[in-house]
């Protein structure tokens, strides 16, 4: 994203959080998400005619949607996502997306990518980052089950209070903590977990199927 060049820390933690929130009040689900150069395009699935925020197909018509998210509208929801919390309203029921794309976002931060590509379903995400190193440029997968989802979000006071104690940085200073529960069959007391393998024999794409 533009708005992030050069800087020493990409925030994908609020920067999706602020989007699953929208995506939450439209009642979006079975997600597509694409970074490009200037923000996001995200797809799903919404009811017409169902209350927001329900995850449901019972009512109305289910019909495709695509949204893209320019960098300015990524700005504003973050904007109004502080002030919400600053009028206390954190308290309120914290959707499906926001509350899953936020852990996640950490966890990319943590990888630092060059773009990203995640697809949900059934509350289950996989996630496809283009990272660099000194191997050079690859792409690498990720899922995240629901599970998984429910233990980072456990792990999170944990994790704050550890980068707080570090010197006020927002993510925890092992780049493995938090993500063990992301990685399968990753043993919980594990350091950082080993990246898994491109995608593609070369690197440049998808490969067979993640599960």
């Amino acid at each position: 994203m533009r708005i992030y060049d050069g800087s020493p820390r990409q925030d994908f933690e609020e920067v999706l959080r602020s989007i699953g929130a929208f995506l939450d009040s439209r009642g979006m689900r079975d997600i597509l998400m694409l970074e490009v150069s200037d923000g996001f395009v995200v797809q799903g699935l919404v009811s017409a005619g169902s209350s927001a925020g329900a995850w449901s197909d019972t009512v109305g018509t289910v019909s495709k949607e695509t949204l893209s998210f320019v960098d300015d509208d990524i700005a504003k929801f973050m904007e109004e996502a502080v002030a919400r919390r600053g009028r206390g309203a954190a308290g309120a029921a914290t959707g499906v997306h926001e509350r899953a794309l936020r852990v996640i976002g950490r966890w990319m931060d943590e990888q630092k990518p060059r773009d990203v590509f995640l697809f949900e379903q059934d509350e289950a995400y996989v996630v496809r980052l283009h990272v660099g190193g000194q191997s050079g440029s690859h792409h690498m997968l990720a899922e995240f089950t629901k599970d998984d989802i429910n233990e980072l979000v456990r792990q999170g006071p944990t994790l704050r209070l550890a980068a707080r104690a570090a010197g006020g940085a927002t993510l925890a200073s092992d780049p493995g903590a938090g993500v063990a529960a992301a990685v399968p069959n990753a043993p919980a007391d594990a350091g950082p977990p080993t990246p898994p393998p491109p995608a593609g024999s070369d690197g440049s794409g998808w490969g067979g199927p993640t599960g």
